[in-house]
């Protein structure tokens, strides 16, 4: 089977959506497709390099959307049929905002519409599915009252993407998630993989339920969820 898999810039469910796709690589062609929001944040939880690891050939390629420029050429894949499945995980709400409005101006949104095209079954995960509080992860952060604000802050002289300003924050654009700051702080004012809960916006939500409108579209609740023989 052929397979399309979007990753949109959520951190919600991004773990599960990543275990997913390595077990999907293992028995099909799955071609990787990363919004540029999606690869920053792949990166700031340090699973960018587990996703670069598993792909690579016809069909298998990591393609990013900031080398498919503004018209997004892969996606004539879809709209040929070549694919049998296009899968979405995780979706941010700004992604199923854009996809229920019609509009299709980045790689995964114009994948989503190239696929309706060409009649291929889309299944999208949304971070947004029902109303409530949720809880998510965090990528790394600096506590800041932990931090003891040190004349040579060892986590900042262990981070290889130079991401953290001493005393301040860290920069997650430059995050590698690789963890190297939290080991060497000596008073543990690195968190990764911090608990918070976020409430869902009721926008979002209705957005979400749009989806079950869609010709050919079905809306799972977690990456589990998909069944593939």
């Amino acid at each position: 089977m052929k397979i399309g898999f979007g990753i949109t810039g959520a951190g919600h469910l991004l773990l599960d959506s990543v275990e997913l796709l390595e077990k999907l690589m293992a028995k099909h062609d799955v071609t990787v497709l990363l919004s540029a929001a999606g690869e920053e944040v792949l990166k700031m939880y340090g699973l960018y390099e587990r996703v670069e690891k598993i792909t690579g050939g016809y069909y298998n390629e990591l393609i990013r959307e900031k080398e498919q420029k503004f018209s997004y050429p892969i996606t004539g894949r879809f709209s040929l049929g070549k694919y049998d499945l296009l899968i979405v995980s995780p979706a941010t709400s700004n992604t199923i905002g854009k996809i229920v409005n019609g509009i299709a101006d980045t790689l995964i949104t114009n994948a989503v519409a190239q696929a309706g095209k060409g009649g291929v079954k889309t299944r999208i995960i949304p971070v947004d599915l029902e109303s409530g509080d949720l809880d998510t992860v965090l990528p790394s952060k600096l506590e800041l009252d932990l931090c003891q604000k040190c004349e040579v802050c060892e986590a900042a002289a262990d981070c290889p993407g130079d991401a953290i300003t001493p005393g301040i924050e860290i920069d997650l654009l430059k995050c590698q998630g690789c963890g190297a700051c939290a080991v060497a702080c000596p008073f543990s004012a690195i968190s990764a993989g911090k608990i918070i809960t976020i409430h869902m916006r009721e926008i979002d939500i209705k957005n979400t339920a749009k989806l079950h409108d869609f010709e050919g579209v079905e809306v799972l609740g977690h990456p589990s969820d998909l069944r593939i023989i």
